[in-house]
């Protein structure tokens, strides 16, 4: 009787590690996720396959049905969600910055950056580190008068919807000649894909300067610039003044919203919340409804006890009210119409 007792629980054992899960989409929080889904498996049993190939790519993905969730810096747009063949949700996982990394050599101190200036390097208007409008902002700092070599995404990404989004606020012409989006008609810049490629670009190009989430940043050991807030003052990223930024935002019922250019005095400008998608009916496809429970728990261990594992990778928590909002959708999870 015990052995077949314990053979039992074996068995049990065997049946929950061998569920798993995939998902694809952003790589602004890969790092993080590549610390979740491991300390997830360990805990649980159950792999996590998450792909880093970019926003856009994970929300082709979701669209296709092809992954469990995708991962996405920016939220689906109501025109993409109307072509998507079932009911779409939403919620926030973490806040990550995105930070102007820079390849000076004999540049040590965190350079000024404002928007406008940021805006003007990527119009193509500043050509030189040395250009009076840099100048003006880092008084006592000398600047070699090397060319800006400008990185930025080729692939369809979050984190340039959210560089994007920020200078589409702060600078008339940034929105009228290019505007926000995961792809962009660039004036100027070398492309390379994910945040890893463009941080390679900037790190072995003496006077390039890229977008990049802050964790790749500090991996590669890259320096990177303060911004100007809205409120004036110049922030240097971190997870404080990234948390600041969703600070007094109304978060929405559907957690769909931009928190770049934040009133808050002390916000960091450029930060985001990153997201995980997927379908409110979990019953299509071949997909059993153990898959479904599988990914509710996982969802929700994200936004509650994975919130652990955000802070020691450069990325702020979940705010109690998005963190409330995030619960409240995945409890919405139905599988054939019925609550999971």
């Amino acid at each position: 009787m015990k052995k077949t007792f314990l053979l039992g629980l074996a068995l049990v054992a065997t049946s929950a590690s061998a569920q798993s899960l995939t998902g694809a989409g952003a790589s602004f929080p890969f790092p993080l996720y590549s610390k979740m889904f491991a300390e997830y498996k360990n805990a649980t049993g159950t792999s996590v396959n998450y792909q880093s190939v970019g926003s856009g790519s994970g929300q082709k993905q979701i669209l296709e049905r092809t992954v469990d969730f995708a991962g996405s810096d920016n939220p689906m747009s109501d025109e993409m969600l109307k072509t998507a063949p079932a009911k779409l949700l939403h919620i926030p996982t973490a806040i990550g910055a995105v930070v102007p990394a820079y390849n000076l050599p004999g540049v040590t101190a965190p350079l000024k950056f404002t928007g406008k200036v940021l805006a003007d390097i990527y119009l193509g208007k500043i050509k030189t580190w040395n250009d009076k409008a840099i100048a003006a902002l880092n008084p006592g700092v000398t600047i070699p008068p090397l060319p800006i070599t400008v990185a930025r995404r080729s692939d369809g990404s979050g984190t340039t919807f959210v560089f994007s989004d920020y200078l589409s606020k702060v600078s008339s012409e940034w929105k009228s000649k290019v505007g926000t989006g995961n792809s962009l008609d660039w004036p100027v810049g070398t492309g390379a894909k994910g945040n890893d490629g463009v941080a390679g670009v900037v790190k072995s190009t003496p006077g390039a300067l890229g977008y990049v989430e802050l964790v790749y940043a500090k991996q590669n050991k890259l320096p990177y610039g303060s911004v100007q807030n809205r409120a004036g003052k110049f922030v240097l990223a971190d997870n404080g003044p990234a948390s600041k930024a969703a600070e007094g935002v109304v978060i929405p019922a559907d957690t769909r919203v931009s928190i770049t250019n934040s009133p808050n005095a002390d916000a960091y400008p450029i930060a985001s919340f990153t997201y995980v998608i997927f379908y409110q009916d979990q019953k299509y496809g071949n997909r059993t409804e153990a898959q479904a429970q599988e990914l509710k728990k996982l969802l929700s261990w994200m936004t509650t006890s994975g919130q652990q594992y955000n802070e020691p990778l450069d990325y702020s928590k979940l705010p109690s009210n998005a963190a409330n909002k995030a619960k409240s959708i995945i409890n919405s999870m139905t599988y054939g119409g019925k609550k999971l």
